[in-house]
């Protein structure tokens, strides 16, 4: 890892992280005796998720899913979700946020079933991870989802070895400070709990504050604990060795001569959160993650399938 301030950080792009796991959805697309379905909602206009539906549509074809766009008012995405909800041909069921802007969205999420919700933001799934639980059923059979954008950014930070492979799974983030620039309900909050889940000091930023994710007591806490801090932004983020941004403004750029030298990097933002001189701070510089974020999606909708097909033994 580069620590001084005249080395060039590499770049590590979203496509070489989702790699194995493409290879992995194709195995396991080879299992199945059809095309599993994917239906993505489309209610707004924003670029951001038009490209993102344009990006899992390429994606989810490529690799052997069937992908089926539908473009409609907002006022009718509550009819439209209800209708994929009981459409037995359909699979797994995805919406392109924002689309009201407010706690409707929220309520959106809630509309689609668990049983079709490849992006797991459904209570059940946010409640789960939440509480570090991982399986749906007392017999353990069936998989708990976890929200596809935040578990892209756990796949990054184990490729770049942020997650120390020597220490038992579950703990690999022990010793780690994070600092997150986001905390949406979809993004920044669930991903602040899974990497304190993990271990790590976790520090989550927004427009109303600091807030401090940890553990808990002990390494062998597994759930996370969450306190309003009076620790400044600029402070945990000199802390940190790892700094992730997800803000959704082209004026916003982290100021990266906050941190210290060898600092991890990743943005998930649309925007580029990171102007050319992170190169004189980050060893390691993710620019992007869609492509990761869209290759878990897909391996929610196989794990859907499966769970699918436990209920049914």
């Amino acid at each position: 890892m580069n620590t001084g301030a005249n080395e060039v950080p590499e770049t590590v792009l979203a496509s070489t992280v989702a790699k194995p796991f493409i290879e992995e959805l194709r195995q396991g697309l080879e299992k199945l005796d059809r095309k599993p379905k994917l239906v993505g909602f489309l209610a707004n206009s924003d670029p951001a998720a038009v490209k993102y539906a344009d990006w899992t549509k390429k994606t989810s074809e490529e690799i052997g899913f069937e992908y089926e766009l539908r473009t409609l008012d907002k006022e009718d995405l509550e009819e439209g979700i209800l209708q994929a909800n009981e459409d037995d041909l359909v699979d797994g069921i995805m919406v392109y946020f924002p689309v009201f802007g407010n706690r409707q969205d929220q309520y959106l999420q809630q509309v689609l079933s668990p049983q079709k919700d490849v992006e797991g933001l459904s209570h059940i799934y946010i409640s789960n991870m939440y509480h570090n639980i991982r399986f749906l059923d007392k017999e353990k059979t069936q998989k708990s989802i976890l929200p596809c954008t935040p578990l892209a950014i756990v796949k990054i930070l184990e490729h770049l070895a942020v997650y120390n492979s020597v220490l038992p799974y579950g703990n690999r983030l022990y010793g780690k400070t994070v600092t997150v620039i986001n905390r949406s309900e979809i993004v920044g909050r669930p991903l602040a709990a899974l990497l304190a889940n993990d271990g790590a000091t976790v520090y989550s930023v927004d427009v109303t504050g600091v807030q401090k994710f940890t553990r808990g007591e002990g390494i062998k806490q597994i759930k996370h604990h969450v306190a309003d801090v009076d620790t400044d932004w600029k402070e945990a983020a000199a802390q940190s060795d790892v700094i992730i941004t997800g803000v959704p403004s082209p004026d916003y750029k982290f100021p990266v001569e906050l941190t210290k030298y060898g600092v991890v990097c990743i943005n998930f933002s649309s925007e580029k959160n990171f102007g050319p001189e992170v190169k004189e701070h980050a060893a390691l510089y993710v620019p992007s993650i869609g492509k990761v974020t869209i290759a878990m999606l897909l391996r929610n909708l196989l794990r859907l399938i499966d769970n699918k097909k436990q209920r049914s033994l």
